[in-house]
């Protein structure tokens, strides 16, 4: 028979044991759970010592135990003795209750293990706890009441503790258990958590016995790296922080039975983090209510204001909600009431291509066509401005934006019915606010109605002053994390939004007119079903916890959301990378523009060609899931990096150089020279070689070095673009040509030395302007030099071919 079972199964687990007499549950997680990822997380929240000192203190008493009485279980009383030494009895017991207050303020009643209690007692069994615990039979079933309710607590009828007895479930607690009821070991079943304590102990005490197995090894390893992201997203914070997992419970009973991998990512992922956040909407809306004189309207902003509304509406409040179609796009065009507002969008985008911003300052596409003719080759930007800023086009433009105002509030009239008085409430992901920047005014102003920004993720760029604030923002997260988690939020946005076209205009009665759906139907159907498992989870959330009626601890369901997001966005775990590999990204402008979410192509080559610091300035929607495949520590430190804002340079990689001969050639002589290579990546070192205007052919003499190297690439490039913070693969490069002398190609990328005189000779690329140009070759030594070898004749190849 196997000796395993599922949460989902623990109701009708007695189906298969007709015979026994009595059932036995682990308490800790079997019966009891907790809000947080191990128990010494609700350590944290005592005040006074912190987890360390509960944990040393409790180590000792274990020790002094041991020597002493021979037993390694200890109460909780002998471990504030070590804890407190010069505390008085009733301080010692103060905090004791402290303690256990703490315990059934996380703590709370596992749903299936309730179940199957019930179904035991409808049977006429005889339900007893036996547990591993510093705690007494009195002081866990007080705790077993204060967590799960009376109702439950009455359903046990003993309790027997590891600290009475003095000896743990491995070391015959469960004999001692069997003789004190004085039954027939088979007649009873014992189910708990822990493999060795509860099935082979209980195996070995004669008893029948169930291991119940919470998570797979992956859903393990999952919580364990969002418990490790959290600790780094919150470090430094209070006493209080704690690794916050609510989420447990409703995943060990669901996650089993659902194959698809695409809505598990939506159960244990997406779905956590959007249940928080519609509890705090809730919230939100409440405290509004109480302040403002008209109706509250609850506007989830479209596209990326879909999942969050599905998830909202699936959590049981009988609160309408608007699905509201106003994107950039929209509320910038309806912002332009005067020229100050058009020259501050200028200042903002005047880098942004040309065709965008005339389509953004409502421009026909004929009107486009014709100024993009116009312009000259050099000082295009100035020459836009002076165009845009003539009088008959600016009162075109502001004649325009009247129009598509009065358009977009019809269009609001028509689905909100808002009135004078009423607030909006726009709820969006976030990260700026700049659909509220643009929009609110016009709404102000032609609706006579407030607006309220709530966001997921909020990171201003600026102050407006307008009321807006974010589940995350800035209140309790400092800028470097909020810059953290911005960075990767692309992956978030595409979870989150509608299979739809963003909204580039409304019609006069009132209809949303929307831009081609660009995104693929394959990434819709995957979205879909993302979707699917976030909006179950969302239905799931609160069955699975059995507690007494209690305020929403709203920091917990925050901490927890950072923690998941975060985890999702530094650590993304294959199985995920897998459903979203070929996902594309839109950038939501009015302008048909993807972009793959992400590349790991441009990441192997990035950190090979410039390691760490290739990350510090790489423009990439979802850079660590390009880095999968390079180890965790390099993850890390791209978080550790990004959360706490290091101030690292290049300088500060190199912990050792190659000094690698060259020969520098000009056509007239050839010198010799020895240029610096540094470390980049996994083996890999980058010798950057300046060839000035392109006058020099460099012979890199790898021979005196090794005998066997690796050449990843050589290519040309700007010194002022090798220089630059900002890495973009393959711009300005030029790939090398190469001759090879007395070295021979084995395999792509390696090559064989023959002796110490083999070289590999590029000569320069043809000039193509003023600035100067630089050889920058990528290799990996194998072996190094300790024989010589005949040399083999010379061969040319491109460096693609070459080393590719």
């Amino acid at each position: 028979m196997n000796d395993t079972i599922l949460a989902s199964d623990l109701p009708t687990a007695l189906d298969a044991w007709p015979d026994i007499r009595i059932l036995s549950l682990d308490c800790f997680d079997t019966l009891l759970w907790r809000d947080t990822h191990a128990p010494r997380d609700v350590f944290r929240a005592l005040k006074g010592p912190n987890p360390q000192q509960r944990g040393w203190a409790e180590a000792r008493a274990r020790t002094a135990s041991a020597l002493r009485h021979r037993r390694n279980e200890v109460g909780i009383a002998d471990i504030y003795a070590e804890l407190l030494p010069n505390a008085s009895a009733p301080e010692r017991a103060a905090m004791v209750t402290a303690e256990l207050d703490a315990e059934a303020r996380y703590c709370f009643g596992f749903l299936p293990t309730v179940e199957l209690m019930r179904a035991a007692r409808a049977r006429g069994l005889s339900v007893i706890v036996v547990s591993d615990t510093y705690l007494d039979a009195e002081q866990l079933g007080a705790l077993i009441a204060r967590a799960a309710g009376d109702d439950v607590h009455a359903l046990i009828d003993r309790i027997f503790c590891s600290s009475e007895y003095g000896v743990s479930k491995g070391e015959g607690l469960l004999d001692k258990v069997v003789k004190k009821l004085g039954v027939p070991r088979d007649a009873i079943l014992h189910i708990g958590d822990n493999r060795a304590a509860d099935l082979l102990a209980g195996q070995k005490a004669g008893v029948r016995a169930l291991h119940l197995m919470q998570f797979t090894p992956t859903t393990e390893q999952r919580l364990r790296l969002e418990a490790a992201t959290g600790a780094i997203i919150h470090a430094g914070g209070s006493s209080g922080d704690m690794n916050s997992q609510p989420h447990r419970a409703p995943i060990a009973i669901a996650e089993p039975g659902i194959a698809c991998q695409a809505e598990l990512l939506g159960y244990t992922t997406i779905g956590p983090v959007l249940r928080g956040f519609a509890e705090w909407i809730a919230c939100e809306a409440e405290a509004l209510r109480a302040t403002r004189n008209g109706e509250v309207h609850i506007l989830f902003l479209m596209r990326d204001g879909h999942l969050p509304r599905l998830v909202f509406d699936a959590s049981g409040r009988a609160i309408k909600t608007h699905a509201t179609e106003i994107s950039r796009f929209t509320a910038t065009a309806a912002s332009f009431a005067s020229e100050r507002d058009v020259l501050r969008y200028l200042d903002a985008e005047i880098a942004t291509d040309a065709p965008v911003i005339l389509k953004q300052l409502l421009f026909e596409p004929p009107e486009i066509a014709a100024m993009m003719h116009a312009l000259p080759a050099h000082g295009a930007s100035a020459a836009l401005v002076r165009t845009i800023c003539s009088a008959s086009r600016m009162k075109r433009i502001l004649a325009r934006s009247r129009a598509f105002a009065e358009r977009l509030t019809g269009y609001l009239r028509a689905t909100v019915s808002p009135v004078a008085g009423d607030t909006l409430m726009l709820v969006d992901l976030g990260y700026n606010g700049s659909v509220q920047n643009q929009v609110a005014p016009v709404l102000q102003r032609m609706l006579n109605v407030e607006v309220a920004g709530r966001y997921l993720l909020l990171r201003e760029t600026d102050m407006p002053g307008l009321d807006k604030s974010g589940f995350i923002d800035s209140l309790r997260y400092d800028a470097n994390t909020l810059e953290a988690l911005c960075g990767n939020v692309a992956v978030l946005e595409q979870l989150c939004t509608a299979a739809q076209g963003s909204v580039i205009d409304y019609t006069s009665d009132g209809h949303a007119v929307r831009a081609t759906n660009v995104i693929k139907g394959a990434q819709s159907d995957t979205r879909e079903a993302v979707q699917r498992g976030a909006i179950s989870y969302a239905r799931d959330a609160d069955l699975a916890i059995v507690r007494p009626a209690r305020r929403v601890d709203m920091t917990a369901l925050r901490h927890s959301a950072v923690a998941v997001l975060a985890r999702l966005m530094f650590l993304p775990m294959p199985q995920e990378l897998a459903v979203l590999a070929q996902f594309q990204h839109d950038v939501n402008l009015g302008v048909e523009e993807t972009v793959a979410l992400f590349d790991p192509e441009i990441a192997r080559r990035g950190l090979r060609q410039r390691g760490l610091f290739y990350m510090r300035g790489s423009e990439r929607m979802y850079l660590p899931a390009e880095l999968h495949g390079e180890g965790l520590p390099v993850k890390l430190t791209l978080l550790a990096h990004k959360r706490f804002g290091l101030p690292l340079k290049y300088a500060d990689f190199i912990d050792q150089t190659i000094a690698l001969p060259v020969l520098i050639a000009d056509g007239r002589k050839v010198d010799t020279a020895t240029i610096t290579a540094t470390p980049t990546h996994d083996g890999y070192f980058l010798a950057p070689i300046p060839i000035d205007d392109c006058r020099y052919s460099i012979g890199l003499q790898f021979g005196q070095l090794y005998e066997w190297v690796q050449v990843e690439s050589a290519v040309f490039m700007p010194v002022d673009r090798f220089l630059s913070d900002t890495q973009r693969a393959g711009l300005d490069e030029v790939e090398a040509v190469a001759t090879l002398e007395g070295m021979e190609q084995t395999a792509p990328y390696l090559f064989r030395c023959e002796d110490k005189a083999a070289f590999m000779m590029i000569p320069p690329p043809p000039r193509r302007d003023a600035r100067p140009m630089m050889l920058a070759v990528v290799f990996r030594p194998i072996v190094a030099r300790d024989a010589t070898i005949p040399s083999t004749p010379s061969v040319a190849t491109p460096m693609r071919s070459a080393v590719g």
